[in-house]
């Protein structure tokens, strides 16, 4: 999977295909509207590149106080951009 366009191809599946990162495994949980099954991947990761998705999760859920904790550890600054901008930001990061 290389483009924007094949990840979310790839939400009409019922299992994300294999050999995706954790990060992009919980952007596809996300993606699919499974906001749980997403956070679970990150959840208990240190990475940076995991704390800036889990960052984004709880931007997600209106957590604002817990979304900047992540960013600070992903060493990222809270975009102003909508929720979808940063999801497809995020996808391509990690393509």
């Amino acid at each position: 999977m290389k483009t924007l366009n094949e990840f979310k191809e790839s939400l009409t599946l019922e299992q994300p295909v294999s050999g995706l990162s954790v990060q992009l495994k919980s952007l596809w949980y996300d993606g699919k509207g499974d906001w749980h099954q997403a956070h679970a991947q990150v959840d208990q990761l240190n990475d940076q590149a995991s704390a800036w998705v889990h960052a984004y999760l709880h931007r997600k859920e209106g957590d604002i106080w817990n979304a900047d904790y992540w960013y600070g550890k992903a060493r990222q600054i809270r975009p102003g951009l909508p929720l979808e901008e940063e999801w497809e930001q995020l996808v391509l990061q990690f393509l």
